[in-house]
């Protein structure tokens, strides 16, 4: 009896969390991509949050863990522009508060907890902060780059090619490639 018991637990434990929740996800993604999302072939993810999905493309073979937001902070209007590309890693909890535009390029990893906002406040002297127009600007992450986890990217940011950005950063200006920047604010520690 006790045997029994075992194999049917086994059994449903294997159902619910190895094929129940590929199909739940495959039919998540069926429905992002009715809704204008582009998902490239290959591409997996599985709880991910998204205001906008026709704002999002995402290349061929990406991996993306749970728990990321892509916030098109705007209203309506034609996309993408959160455009991330082939074989790109974005760890769990990353959220993407964009307005102007972000691309992330081939082959580049984004760990747990980053941020990446292309938007600011206006701050005018004389006038109220809230109702003052946002600044704007694209952020671009080049070709093979590392960030680790928590780092916050801010308007304007273009990371070079090769580029790696040590844990916790907040990177305020742009950073040339093959180079390594830690720090709050980022700046630089080293050559590749």
């Amino acid at each position: 009896m006790h045997l029994n018991n075992y194999f049917i637990q086994q059994s449903f434990f294997i159902f619910r969390f190895r094929y129940l929740k590929k199909w739940m996800n495959y039919i998540g993604m069926i429905c992002l991509r009715l809704a204008g999302m582009k998902i490239g072939k290959g591409t997996y993810f599985s709880k991910i949050n998204v205001t906008w999905p026709h704002q999002v493309s995402l290349g061929n073979y990406c991996v993306l863990e749970n728990g990321i937001s892509f916030k098109y902070d705007g209203i309506y209007s034609k996309g993408p522009s959160i455009i991330i590309e082939d074989e790109v890693f974005i760890g769990s909890g990353c959220e993407f508060n964009i307005n102007s535009g972000i691309t992330i390029s081939k082959y580049s990893n984004i760990a747990s907890g980053c941020k990446f906002i292309d938007h600011n406040h206006g701050t005018k002297e004389g006038q109220l902060i809230g109702p003052q127009p946002s600044v704007k600007e694209k952020i671009v992450i080049g070709k093979d780059v590392w960030l680790c986890c928590n780092c916050i990217i801010l308007k304007g940011v273009i990371i070079g090619d090769g580029a790696l950005v040590g844990a916790g950063s907040v990177v305020v200006k742009s950073i040339p490639p093959n180079e390594i920047w830690a720090g709050v604010p980022a700046s630089f520690i080293k050559k590749r």
